[in-house]
């Protein structure tokens, strides 16, 4: 019997209604309610990350906290012992006082003096480099012009901490020690430690057990010391 023509093109109709019903049309998700707090806060942690200062910047900052002040230090290290019969020790039974001095530049250069009695001869240059931190020792002769020791010093080796860098000798300052006989100061390794507001220390180590430290008390300033010589 031959199919009805009405009859499947109603057929082919009801089917392909059914297919269309059983998928709905595709629409675009709506857009993610905006959350203004959420959005700040992550602008405030790219603008954090952005600007975050590394170790040697962050050492410098705490030093230039106390830009302008003065303060009483006192040997806690030094060893070995002098040797019978040895020249007294230049540090031993002075006063001892460091001066935040010149912060100018600041986050670029401090100029701390270091007074040993009433030799005002000592000025420790810390410097920012494209790598970490500089330390220099500026030498002076009472009138002002630079003593034959000067200027030595050495340069940050890895990133240190906000708290603590060291300064091994440089091949500059390795150079002028052997040129005026200090041999013994070849291998030396300066050191700085901060807490602010508590304690600074500075500090000379050499392989075979030298070492000498000396800690200043941040929690109370002293009267300013004389202009360091040369300045």
């Amino acid at each position: 019997m031959n199919p009805n023509p009405l009859r499947l093109a109603l057929l082919a109709t009801v089917i392909s209604l059914a297919a269309c019903g059983g998928k709905e049309s595709a629409e675009p998700a709506p857009p993610a309610a905006a959350n203004p707090t959420a959005d700040a806060a992550a602008a405030a942690a790219a603008v954090d990350a952005a600007t975050q200062r590394v170790p040697a910047d962050e050492f410098l900052a705490a030093i230039a906290r106390h830009c302008g002040e003065a303060f009483a230090g006192r040997i806690i290290t030094n060893e070995p012992a002098p040797a019978p019969g040895a020249e007294p020790d230049p540090f031993e039974g002075k006063e001892l006082v460091m001066h935040v001095r010149d912060c100018s530049n600041r986050k670029e250069e401090l100029r701390v003096p270091f007074h040993v009695g009433d030799d005002h001869s000592r000025t420790w240059i810390l410097t920012r480099t494209e790598h970490g931190l500089r330390l220099k020792h500026d030498h002076r002769m009472p009138d002002g012009s630079d003593d034959p020791v000067t200027m030595y010093g050495g340069e940050s080796q890895n990133a240190g901490t906000a708290q603590r860098q060291e300064f091994p000798v440089d091949a500059e300052s390795i150079a002028l020690f052997e040129k005026e006989g200090l041999n013994a100061s070849v291998t030396n390794t300066w050191a700085m430690d901060i807490e602010p507001g508590k304690r600074f220390v500075y500090e000379l180590a050499r392989p075979g057990g030298r070492k000498f430290q000396v800690e200043f008390d941040l929690t109370k300033t002293v009267a300013a010391p004389p202009t360091p010589w040369g300045y």
